[in-house]
């Protein structure tokens, strides 16, 4: 694999890439936010390691810059900072998945190996059809610039269908995604919503 690590702290990085380049991957580091927007935007990663900690900003704002610019290389967030609160910023502004220091060397390896297994697939934090506009984390949807009020099962649906755009989807689909398995399949409820 070819992977980028994002750390400012030289002799962590410098540890990261040994172990890495062991292991017969080829590694490349940046140490600031910028360097690693322009690297990854000019070079086709693998997968990042992105610190959160990092001079300029922080890695939540790079790894929401990097899937604005496009770049869908899985990214794996590596921090001291271990609150609920950070881990689900991290995920929510795009990152794959989320590892606090310290941290073993054999567990970075796995969650490297399960990352480069679902490889690069666009994944946008912001679903958008049209002037369509759905944030799965804050529950909001948009038609242009005006805000949309759903109900749960509104914006279930809506998400269910903003996932597959121009595809067909069944009952069946809709129930998968949207319903849970006390569903009652007499009931014409989907087409009420769907309606």
């Amino acid at each position: 694999m070819r992977i980028l690590i994002v750390e400012d702290e030289v002799k962590m990085a410098g540890l990261l890439r040994r172990g890495l380049l062991e292991e017969g991957h080829a590694v490349d580091v940046a140490t600031t936010g910028g360097e690693a927007l322009v690297r990854a935007g000019s070079t086709e990663y693998d997968a990042i390691l992105l610190d959160v900690m990092l001079p300029g900003g922080d890695g939540f704002q790079v790894c929401r810059q990097l899937r604005r610019q496009g770049v869908w290389s899985p990214v794996l967030m590596l921090t001291a900072r271990d609150g609920v609160e950070d881990r689900v910023a991290g995920l929510d502004t795009g990152a794959d998945d989320y590892l606090t220091k310290p941290f073993s060397f054999a567990e970075l390896l796995a969650r490297l190996r399960a990352l480069a297994r679902r490889g690069a697939v666009e994944r946008p934090a912001l679903l958008e059809v049209g002037d369509l506009r759905l944030n799965p984390a804050t529950r909001q949807v948009w038609r242009g610039d005006v805000e949309i009020q759903l109900s749960v099962k509104e914006f279930a649906l809506l998400e269910t269908f903003m996932r597959r755009p121009g595809q067909v989807l069944s009952r069946f689909d809709l129930l998968e995604h949207a319903w849970d398995y006390a569903y009652e399949n007499r009931s014409n409820v989907i087409d009420v919503y769907v309606r």
